[in-house]
């Protein structure tokens, strides 16, 4: 069983285990062994960061600890985590690395890793660089040590890559869009192709300092943008988080649409068009039963992973199929990109409002979601709350009062110690009073 490593790498707040410099050296050092071990003479790494200021300390750290191995290192500087994902085999890389706590707020961090074909590493071999760390790993001779160069048209190559996803001969000219980067690692990459392909770009959260990424601003604080298209009249916006993997859509009015909105969008039209492989999409246990039912009226297949959208990938890659996400934003399209990508499926919303020469706000909503309530309880590490007899009973009880309309979902957070409390059901005052009732049982017990 893995103990460093979350649903999406290491994550951890800044300068506290794990996520302090010895860490990080360690880590990439354990790393750079790893993918050493087929006695090849060259190695190389990508290393792309967020905007926080502990991304310097960990970018230097895994540096020191992958150039101990060996391993040449390629430093990217602030790029969108899928820039990582399709750089790394462009590059023709052994490993990538993105250093970004995604959505949370500055004070932590955290470290993904991206094997040579671009993809998440998986279950394996992350418990396999675990090992590696805990063994401790021998360093390189003096004349073996690696070397570090700055890369300075990652971004560039990125950008390039993303426009050539939208239909050929198709432009934004007309289309006025609201793009919030989360003072995060799009925040030049994502306005610039707006602009680049045509559109009127009214942009926030592009002034990062180390400390506001995500405050205030991007998918998780949309309140910004919502203000921002009634005040500029803006046909649509965008909304990034940190490393600009997942996506909020806003239309015109500023009502949001979540990952599953945009999800059913897309499922349907690549369905009409041919392209939706087996009819089937991939999307998380978290995703709103009203997607399920969307999909299954139109003959199409919901197939659910646990929480993470590396999870979501291994589905998609080990059954062929090309399309999947989370309902938190993250859209992963295979034929594109190897990871979610915030920029890119904006892009492919945007296609559809040209396309089809409909609003944002006919296009956002395509189902009625079935009611459904998170509350998210903080437990202290160490604990397990969810092993109590109170919350098994509780859970328990709690799944006989939805009385098969709904269902019911208790986890543990890969990213944070948080106990996530999650149901839905035709009736919200019972839906209401059921997590509630659950999540101070568990709270109680943490």
């Amino acid at each position: 069983m893995r103990k460093l490593f979350g649903t999406d790498g290491v994550r951890g707040r800044a300068n506290t285990y794990p996520m302090t410099a010895e860490m990080a050296l360690r880590l990439g050092a354990a790393a750079g062994r790893y993918f050493r071990r087929d006695g090849k003479d060259t190695h190389r790494v990508v290393i792309g960061k967020d905007t926080r200021l502990s991304c310097y300390m960990l970018e230097t750290a895994l540096t020191a600890g992958l150039t101990s191995t060996g391993m040449n290192v390629l430093l990217l500087g602030p790029v969108p985590t899928p820039a990582v994902g399709m750089l790394t085999p462009s590059m023709r890389a052994d490993l990538g690395i993105m250093i970004s706590a995604s959505h949370n707020p500055h004070e932590d961090n955290g470290i993904k890793f991206f094997g040579p074909d671009g993809f998440k590493l998986d279950d394996a071999a992350e418990e396999e660089i675990e090992a590696m760390l805990e063994a401790g790993v021998e360093p390189a001779k003096p004349e073996n040590i690696g070397r570090a160069r700055r890369i300075d048209d990652g971004r560039f190559r990125y950008q390039e890559r993303v426009k050539s996803t939208f239909p050929h001969g198709m432009r934004l000219d007309g289309l006025k869009v609201v793009i919030d980067c989360a003072n995060g690692a799009a925040y030049r990459a994502a306005p610039e192709v707006l602009w680049e392909l045509g559109a009127e770009v009214i942009h926030l959260g592009v002034a990062p300092n180390g400390r506001n990424i995500n405050d205030g601003v991007g998918s998780t604080a949309p309140q910004a943008a919502a203000e921002a298209v009634r005040a500029h009249g803006a046909d649509v916006a965008i909304c990034l988080d940190g490393d600009a993997d997942r996506v909020l859509i806003l239309d015109e009015t500023g009502r949001q649409a979540d990952g599953d909105q945009i999800m059913a969008l897309f499922a349907s039209r690549w369905a009409a068009e041919g392209r939706l492989r087996d009819g089937t999409l991939v999307a998380t246990v978290m995703s709103n039963l009203g997607l399920e039912h969307f999909l299954e009226a139109r003959g199409l297949r919901l197939h659910r992973t646990p929480v993470g959208d590396r999870y979501v990938v291994s589905a998609m890659r080990r059954n062929g199929w090309n399309l999947g996400g989370e309902q938190s934003g993250h859209i992963v399209m295979t034929d594109y990109a190897t990871t979610g990508d915030g920029l890119l499926a904006g892009l492919q919303f945007l296609s559809e409002m040209v396309r089809t020469g409909r609003r944002a706000s006919d296009l956002a909503q395509s189902f009625d979601p079935c009611p459904q309530l998170l509350r998210n309880v903080r437990y202290a590490p160490g604990t397990a709350p969810l092993e109590t007899a109170a919350v098994k009973a509780a859970i328990a009880a709690a799944e006989a009062r939805l009385s098969g309309q709904g269902r019911l979902l208790i986890r543990k957070s890969g990213t944070e110690p948080l106990i996530r409390v999650m149901a839905e059901h035709v009736d919200p005052a019972l839906l209401s009073e059921i997590v509630e009732d659950l999540a101070g049982v568990v709270e109680h017990a943490a």
